[in-house]
């Protein structure tokens, strides 16, 4: 697997921790899963590029992670990016529980993906404590626009379209496939409407620079 290079990193990145384990489910190919790379329109970065990994981070096939970004994995956590999963760049990911990408969802610049409230919360009501951490899992087909929260107990239907600057918390697969949500939090704003996918296939591969069959 080492010969063929399926991890490409551009650029430089810190290696905080790599004492977790990365799994690619199917065949290994070269380049099929880059990190660091140069697909947006902006050109300047700030070299700062992060990986903390201690839990187990799996790949189900071609992946692609931008410019800048910090990718923790606590040691107790598991994350998935399904087939040509995507983070743009400047994005953070905290997964401490459970992270779900499916397959061709895409996380939009300086956005982020937090699993945990990362302290602990209490209901003084009832005087119990509220869990911190709570799975995410995004459908196939998500586009996630940039600069959103995409907090734990988060969960989207396939052919999920979020607005910029949004907050999601909660279970949206209520609504079925092909929505629109948007705003803090977020919430149901169309019904019947999708992003056209393949009418951009060649275009997204050509430009994220992915290993093509």
């Amino acid at each position: 697997m080492a010969m063929k290079l399926p991890v490409i990193f551009y650029g430089p990145v810190k290696f905080t921790n790599i004492t977790g384990k990365v799994i690619i489910e199917g065949p290994v190919k070269k380049g099929m899963i880059g990190f660091g790379l140069q697909f947006e329109r902006g050109t300047m970065h700030r070299g700062t590029a992060e990986l903390d990994l201690q839990g187990k981070l799996v790949f189900k096939n071609r992946a692609h992670i931008g410019k800048d970004c910090f990718v923790f994995i606590h040691r107790n956590g598991y994350c998935e990016f399904g087939d040509m999963g995507c983070l743009g760049s400047n994005v953070k990911l905290i997964c401490t529980n459970r992270i779900v990408l499916g397959n061709w969802a895409g996380i939009g610049y300086e956005s982020q993906v937090v699993d945990t409230t990362a302290h602990p919360m209490k209901d003084l009501n009832t005087n119990e404590y509220i869990p911190m951490a709570g799975p995410i899992e995004i459908g196939n087909y998500n586009t996630i626009s940039n600069r959103v929260s995409i907090m734990n107990n988060t969960k989207t239907p396939d052919s999920c379209v979020v607005a910029s600057n949004s907050m999601c918390n909660r279970d949206y697969t209520v609504h079925g496939n092909n929505i629109l949500i948007g705003g803090i939090p977020a919430k149901l704003l169309k019904s019947n409407y999708i992003r056209d996918w393949e009418s951009e296939k060649e275009m997204l591969l050509r430009n994220k620079d992915i290993w093509r069959y």
